[in-house]
């Protein structure tokens, strides 16, 4: 399930602090919001990053901002609740009976492991489907992570390019009006600004959000391997939710209702 992010209000704040101070010092929009200007920039990011990273991956970039500002809540003290609950069923139905039971696990991930454990997979070999996967899941994250950090590196390059371009513009007419001129230098610098301003408030804040995202999601899974393992292992229900429940905050272990 998707919540609204506080990173959405640290946005908001960030454009009216800017866009504000800007406003404040007198500053005129219109010159602000250059087309050609925001086109070096963004197009310029844009082009780096598919050649740097493909198509198949940044045509993802979408999904992956939303990803960011909306990310995926983990109820991990429902998840843990589950467990305790199926380690019940199986202490005194036997494991094959916890069939129906796993829809309390909530998410894919400990269902699938769970899935094995009643196929009969030895605890060495779940262990290692089990890190498998995380270590999948590992990998595709960085890459996404990686992708925006580029895209932060970029960025103000791009604003640096689009500068020069500007100023080669404006030398080219000197001899002009002067006013001219001035205005034109000015605009040279727009493109900069929407540089710095893209990466430092758009790109790298998503990669470090995307990183919170994988390691929120990292630990639900270190959680469910645990939960899955003592299932396995025939521990008793008071074991199960005492094993899962150290890995909770020390403030939240007493949060779950007593067997």
């Amino acid at each position: 399930m998707f919540k609204k992010s506080g990173s959405i209000y640290g946005l908001l704040f960030g454009f009216i602090a800017v866009f504000g101070a800007y406003s404040l010092e007198g500053g005129s929009f219109k010159a602000l919001f250059l087309f050609p200007s925001m086109l070096v920039v963004f197009g310029g990011t844009f082009s780096a990053t598919i050649i740097g990273v493909g198509f198949e991956k940044f045509k993802k970039i979408l999904y992956l901002i939303r990803m960011a500002y909306f990310p995926p809540k983990y109820d991990i003290k429902q998840l843990i609740d589950g467990f305790v609950k199926i380690s019940i069923k199986s202490r005194q139905e036997g494991i094959l009976a916890i069939e129906g039971q796993l829809r309390r696990l909530i998410y894919p991930f400990p269902k699938k492991m769970m899935h094995f454990v009643m196929d009969g997979t030895d605890i060495d070999l779940l262990e290692t489907l089990a890190m498998g996967e995380m270590k999948a899941m590992q990998g595709r994250h960085n890459s996404y992570i990686s992708m925006f950090s580029k895209m932060g590196g970029y960025a103000p390059t791009m604003g640096i390019i689009g500068t020069v371009m500007g100023l080669i513009m404006t030398l080219a007419n000197a001899g002009k009006d002067p006013n001219t001129l001035i205005h034109s230098i000015a605009s040279a610098f727009i493109a900069t600004l929407w540089g710095i301003f893209s990466a430092n408030l758009l790109w790298l804040p998503i990669a470090d959000k995307l990183k919170q995202c994988h390691l929120e999601e990292k630990y639900m899974m270190e959680v469910s391997l645990e939960g899955v393992m003592a299932i396995q292992g025939g521990e008793i229900p008071s074991i199960v939710k005492s094993r899962l429940m150290s890995l909770l905050p020390q403030k939240e272990q007493g949060t779950i209702g007593k067997l």
